[in-house]
């Protein structure tokens, strides 16, 4: 098996992963505090109704962000397919 050349990866750019857990990152904070804040409104002092509140927004709000972060970067590497064969059935087509 011959090979044509240094295999392309498929993996976007280094700053649109950094920004991608960033934003996750920051969701999930965001999520956290909101859901603590939500939670020990409602609840009685002492309870550890709280930390269970952020917890569950944290987690929440940081999966929200990750699924749209994963389809934004497959999207991008499929848009830069395109880009760079100028056919738009290449991110769909099997290259051998």
């Amino acid at each position: 098996m011959e090979s044509n050349g240094p295999v392309e990866s498929a993996l976007p750019s280094v700053g649109a992963r950094v920004l991608a857990v960033a934003a996750i990152v920051l969701a999930g904070t965001c999520g956290g505090l909101i859901g603590w804040k939500v939670t020990d409104l409602q609840a009685s002092g002492g309870s550890f109704a709280p930390f269970l509140g952020g917890l569950f927004g944290a987690v929440f709000a940081a999966g929200g962000v990750g699924i749209v972060a994963v389809l934004v970067l497959r999207a991008m590497g499929e848009w830069h397919t395109i880009l760079e064969t100028g056919d738009p059935t290449a991110p769909r087509t099997r290259r051998s």
